[in-house]
């Protein structure tokens, strides 16, 4: 048995390697982060474009999948999710959107007192330092660098001009004062390389406290450790040897939407009836967890275009050339490169669509290779009424575990996806894009009416990689509230959850920046005198 540290964090991903920054800023503490993957150090999670090779083979990958899913011809959907420092952050697409300022609204609407807009934008503006703006909604003094793309593809301005046809408004500043709009996406880079949470909080704090911060890599966490109500170790198996690791402060699990309900679990903390029925005597009974599951669904429209208009046919070793000597060309692109927010129906207080626009056809998540030009225009449901579970499949640990996200059980859900696929083949008939376009790949000229282009959303929506809620915050009267508004365990002392699974609900955008926004958030709550 170790010695105790002060502080244990699970999970160096996104939220972990935030709050372990900031709490290592006191030099007294003893902070141990452990991290069920390998470093970062493959050259592939420093190139940008890289992300695009990480597929299943990848070990900085989960590699999930959940249950069939029952409303998409029950297929198994394929879930990446990062598992090396850095997270998620470490092979996601880099862009840097926080979601609808009433999004956070609505989380202290549910009672979540200190999450409103306005009592969050600060945390976000503390983690920033973006390189192109410095106004009331953005930081210049933050950790996490926000650039600007290096080389995005002359096919962008085309899909801008597309859009503005229609009557939808450029927007350079999807977190700025409106959210309304197409435009390019900023990005996590830094120098034109990937700037990971592991990047911009983890490296610095080792650096700055190395003497009282541990980093253990390849760490896998099998329980933490209970004294009746009270957090007080975590159990972790690294090299085959089992370990236990003491802690005199604070537990802080921040393993995702799927490690830390699993963990929770696997610790006899969650829903009664379900540790009961795989044999785990439940030690403090929380039905909360696991519940809740939200994710993006997404609907790519596929178009094939004219040789040498994308990155298609790219030459992968000229690529990976351009961007060793001078840092330009494919290998700085995030690949899913401007983008914006549509409302589907009039009335609407936020956008109810995303669009990531792609100057490349990606089929199954990449894993598939097309060896032809196109360009992607994925489509997504913002705020989904769907709503599912992570359940455990075993006792073992090293099981994963059963991820039930319940795609489109709710009908506004599909409904919504359908109104977002007919603009988007609305945008992609505009004549900007004439000089780029071929013929239509997905769904293809056969699918016209709203009956086919539900049949073929069921057949091929994936994830867009955005899954949360699964630990949900919440007020001590909601019976299925798991953490409270400052992120502590409901009837636990010394246990915290903090990561994309403490969101009540779902924000209308990606889920990086959020997730680092709650860290920040939390460990201001904890650095309160």
């Amino acid at each position: 048995m170790s010695w105790p540290y002060d502080y244990i964090i699970i999970g160096a991903g996104s939220a972990g390697c935030a709050i372990a920054n900031r709490l290592a800023k006191d030099m007294a503490l003893r902070i141990l982060i452990l991290e069920a993957g390998p470093p970062d150090t493959s050259f592939k999670l420093k190139m940008p474009a890289g992300f695009a090779s990480l597929g299943e083979n990848s070990p900085y990958n989960w590699r999930y999948e959940t249950v069939p899913q029952k409303h998409c011809n029950d297929r198994r959907m394929y879930w990446p999710r990062g598992k090396t420092l850095g997270g998620s952050s470490s092979i996601n697409a880099m862009l840097y959107v926080r979601g609808h300022a009433s999004d956070y609204d609505h989380w202290r609407q549910l009672g979540n007192d200190g999450w409103s807009y306005r009592e969050v934008l600060p945390f976000f503006k503390k983690a920033e330092h973006n390189e192109r703006y410095n106004d009331e909604y953005h930081g210049l003094e933050g950790p996490l660098n926000v650039a600007e793309q290096r080389n995005p593809l002359e096919i962008n301005d085309g899909f801008i001009r597309a859009c503005a046809s229609l009557g939808i408004p450029r927007n350079d500043d999807f977190n700025g004062a409106e959210q309304y709009g197409v435009g390019y996406y900023q990005v996590t880079q830094r120098d034109q390389q990937r700037w990971s949470a592991a990047s911009a909080y983890l490296r610095p704090a080792v650096e700055r406290n190395r003497n009282n911060v541990h980093v253990i890599s390849n760490a896998l966490v099998e329980r933490i450790i209970l004294d009746n109500d009270r957090a007080m170790g975590v159990r972790y198996v690294v090299d085959g040897r089992d370990e236990v690791a003491r802690c005199s402060r604070e537990i802080i699990l921040s393993g995702g939407a799927v490690n830390s309900p699993q963990l929770l679990m696997l610790s006899g903390i969650g829903p009664a009836d379900h540790l009961n029925s795989i044999g785990i005597r439940p030690l403090h009974d929380l039905p909360g967890v696991g519940g809740n599951l939200q994710d993006h669904l997404d609907a790519a429209i596929l178009q094939h275009a004219k040789p040498g208009t994308t990155y298609g046919r790219s030459n992968k070793l000229w690529a990976l050339y351009q961007y060793l000597v001078n840092k330009k060309g494919p290998g700085t692109s995030p690949i899913a490169e401007s983008g914006g927010f549509l409302h589907t129906r009039q009335g609407l207080s936020a956008p109810d669509i995303q669009l990531h626009f792609l100057p490349v056809m990606v089929v199954d998540h990449g894993r598939t290779e097309m060896r032809k030009d196109g360009y992607s225009l994925h489509v997504c449901t913002l705020r989904p009424e769907s709503r599912g579970t992570i359940r455990l499949k075993s006792t073992d640990p090293k099981e994963h575990p059963l991820i039930d996200a319940n795609y489109l059980a709710e009908r506004r859900d599909l409904d919504t996806l359908i109104d977002g696929v007919k603009m988007g083949r609305d945008i992609f008939a505009q004549s900007s894009l004439d000089p780029y376009r071929v013929e239509e790949f997905q769904p293809g000229a056969a699918v016209k009416t709203d009956a086919e282009i539900e049949q073929w959303i069921r057949a091929k929506c994936e994830t867009i990689y955005h899954p949360v809620g699964t630990c949900r915050m919440g007020p001590s009267g909601d019976p299925m509230a798991v953490v409270d508004n400052r992120c502590r365990v409901h009837g636990l002392v010394g246990l915290r959850v903090v990561d994309a699974s403490v969101m009540p609900t779902l924000v209308g955008g990606n889920t990086n920046a959020p997730t680092i926004m709650i860290a920040e958030r939390v460990a201001g709550f904890m650095q309160e005198p």
